[in-house]
C-alpha cells in the first residue's frame, strides 16, 4: 500500500510526541492504516505531500540518495532573488554542514501559486517583499531547501512539497490522505 498525505503546518512527522511536548500534534490523529509508516519527513513547519507505506522495499527506492529521486517544492522566500541567486541555487555549489548540494532546478514564479491559506498565516510585512519559487531537488537532507534559500540570502517563509517523482499533490485536501492507484504509484517512481 502506498498513501499520499497532505501534511498540514504544525504537525510532527512522527506518531508520538517528543518527551515534554505532550500537546504537540502528530501523525497519530490522522488514522493511517496499521503498519503504514512515513517515507521520509517534512519538518513540523513544512506542509504538503508526504508518502506512507507498509511496503519496506519502497523505503530504499525513495529515500536512498543514490537514486536521486525528484522532490518538488513551492517556497515563499523573503526578498526577491536575483538571477545570480537563482543560478547559485541551480549550480550545485551550496555547501550545507560540509555537504555540497546537488544541482537543482529553481524558478521564480511571477504570481502566488493557487494553494490553500496556511493556519496560522505567514507573517506579513509591508516593507519586505516576498517571492514564490519552485525548487526541484534530487536529495533530501535535513532542512535542505530552507538552508539552500538562506545560503543565497533569502530565508524561507513557507515551504510546501508539491510533488515526488512525477506524482503531484494535486487537489488532495490539507489533512487528508488517499491510497495511490497503480498509475499514481508509477508516477512516484518516474524519473
Amino acid at each position: 500500500m502506498l498513501i499520499a498525505f497532505n501534511k498540514p503546518y504544525g504537525i510532527l512527522s512522527q506518531f508520538n510526541s517528543n518527551p515534554g511536548d505532550e500537546g504537540q500534534r502528530t501523525l497519530k490523529e490522522f488514522d493511517f492504516p496499521p503498519g503504514c509508516l512515513p517515507l521520509g519527513r517534512l519538518d513540523m513547519d513544512s506542509e504538503g505531500l508526504l508518502l506512507f507505506t507498509d511496503e519496506k522495499a519502497l523505503e530504499d527506492r525513495l529515500l536512498n540518495p543514490r537514486f536521486k529521486h525528484r522532490r518538488r517544492y513551492l517556497v515563499l522566500v523573503e526578498g526577491e532573488p536575483t538571477p545570480a541567486s537563482l543560478e547559485k541555487l541551480r549550480s550545485g555549489s551550496i555547501v550545507i554542514k560540509g555537504h555540497t548540494c546537488l544541482p537543482c532546478r529553481a524558478k521564480l514564479l511571477k504570481q502566488a501559486p493557487p494553494i490553500p491559506d496556511r493556519d496560522p498565516p505567514v507573517r506579513y510585512r509591508k516593507s519586505i517583499v516576498d517571492t514564490w519559487l519552485r525548487l526541484e531537488i534530487r536529495e533530501g537532507k535535513n532542512r535542505q531547501v530552507r538552508r539552500m534559500t538562506a545560503a543565497v540570502g533569502h530565508p524561507t517563509l513557507r515551504l510546501l512539497r508539491e510533488g515526488i517523482g512525477a506524482f503531484p499533490l494535486g487537489s488532495l485536501p490539507v489533512g487528508k490522505w488517499s491510497e495511490l492507484t497503480e498509475q499514481e504509484r508509477a508516477a512516484v517512481f518516474a524519473r
